[in-house]
């Protein structure tokens, strides 16, 4: 048991390791931080966002704008609980990435699954993000 606790000491070791070389365009202090908060919970909650406007037929511009309100939010998050720099541009952007990516493919995953299901006379998927008209 001892040695599987040493094995996930030196995994997170690894990973800040590779967070402080690699990943500083992302991560401001801990690169726990940025996956648990920003990926895991803000891309969970993007993703959520992008399938409710695919839900209920709203364009992707929409979801663009939401989506840049919804970085501030994760911001002020990083802001309140980490003492992050609320006013970083460089760190908004990069985190509205991840969010925007996150929703972009709950989106176009919903979207894909609904044309292909409301009209299958018209549409076929074509991947997990696509479809494409019958021939």
């Amino acid at each position: 048991m001892n040695g599987f606790i040493d094995q996930i000491g030196n995994f997170a070791d690894a990973l800040d390791q590779f967070g402080q070389n690699y990943l500083s365009l992302f991560v401001e202090q801990d690169t726990w931080i940025f996956i648990i908060l920003t990926c895991i919970l803000g891309g969970g909650a993007a993703f959520a966002a992008g399938r409710s406007l695919a839900l209920g037929w709203r364009p992707y511009y929409l979801l663009f704008i939401y989506m840049l309100i919804f970085t501030c939010g994760i911001r002020f998050l990083h802001f309140g609980l980490f003492q992050s720099e609320l006013l970083s541009v460089k760190y908004y952007i990069s985190h509205g990435l991840v969010i925007q990516l996150s929703a972009l493919l709950g989106y176009r995953m919903t979207m894909a699954r609904q044309m292909a299901e409301k009209y299958p006379f018209a549409f076929e998927r074509a991947g997990l993000f696509s479809w494409r008209a019958k021939s």
